[in-house]
């Protein structure tokens, strides 16, 4: 695969979720498979990195240097695209390294990425002109993308996602770590419609500031808004609640989820329906950004909160 290809995204299908309550809601929602993009950079992390990829190899580089925690989808997509389109990669990682590595980090070198940790102090300062000088000092000279992917370039890719809709729609609605492609949607928008974005992390009302940044370039947009209330406790922290709530959307739709990002919004979603928060007729498009190689690692987590379930069930 060449990577001009990467101008041309793939075409993922529209799914409207026809189910009791949605029809007595009074609302249509639809599903934007992002989820099948690609095998390996799935979702919104082909939009986020299509651009950066271009720009690198325009501009010479031969490696690419990124930031993520242990089950990061960002990194897992940057070490598959960076196999398949033939840079070097970096992953630095937030934390300890843990052996034998998890499902993410696993693949990731099989990719051929080159781990390297920072303690959760020095990585809160990994941007930092020292801390990239001594990232320098140790890799070489390298294409930095930041962790999620989120920048201006990333902006722009995302911005195409609009257009591939299909349907006039009200709201189109993601999940949100560090925003980007909830950037990138406002600035596709008619005057008419707004993004929503759904916080995994716990305190996400920061988020606002992350978009206000990444739209610099592009004009300010007042059609988004950050909704705060579906973390489930916070980044990767998930419940009994969600996981039966991912387990009863599958059965219904065939669509599998992942806790950390997509069950959140979807989650969101239903309750903000049942508490009337969109006007009758609208009509909403959700984006499933993919991600759903984390479910491997969080399969220990999962069994243990359905277990401890079924035995409070059974008076155990």
């Amino acid at each position: 695969m060449e990577i001009k290809e990467l101008l041309n995204n793939p075409t993922t299908p529209l799914q409207k979720i026809e189910d009791e309550f949605i029809q007595n809601s009074g609302i249509e929602l639809y599903v934007k498979r992002l989820d099948l993009t690609h095998p390996e950079i799935s979702g919104n992390k082909w939009y986020k990195l299509k651009y950066n990829l271009v720009e690198a190899e325009n501009k010479g580089y031969k490696k690419l240097l990124t930031f993520g925690g242990a089950f990061s989808n960002h990194i897992y997509a940057t070490a598959a695209a960076g196999n398949l389109f033939n840079f070097e990669t970096i992953g630095i990682i937030r934390g300890e390294e843990h052996l034998p590595l998890n499902h993410t980090l696993n693949f990731a070198t099989s990719k051929g990425m080159k781990l390297f940790y920072l303690d959760r102090s020095s990585y809160r300062e990994k941007t930092s002109s020292k801390a990239l000088s001594l990232l320098k000092e140790k890799f070489g000279e390298f294409y930095l993308i930041p962790e999620g992917g989120s920048n201006q370039l990333a902006v722009k890719g995302c911005s195409e996602i609009i257009g591939e809709i299909g349907i006039p729609f009200d709201y189109i609605c993601t999940a949100c770590g560090t925003a980007g492609t909830l950037a990138g949607l406002s600035t596709g928008l008619n005057p008419t419609q707004k993004a929503i974005g759904f916080s995994v992390l716990k305190s996400g009302s920061f988020l606002n500031d992350n978009v206000k940044q990444l739209l610099t370039n592009f004009g300010e947009t007042k059609n988004y808004k950050i909704i705060t209330d579906y973390h489930f406790g916070g980044y990767a922290k998930i419940t009994i609640e969600l996981i039966e709530f991912i387990n009863s959307f599958e059965k219904r739709h065939n669509i599998k989820l992942e806790p950390i990002y997509s069950a959140k919004m979807f989650h969101g979603i239903y309750d903000l329906l049942k508490n009337s928060y969109f006007k009758e007729g609208s009509k909403i498009i959700a984006l499933h950004n993919g991600g759903l190689q984390g479910l491997e690692g969080l399969k220990d987590k999962i069994m243990f909160l359905e277990n401890s379930r079924n035995q409070n069930s059974t008076g155990m």
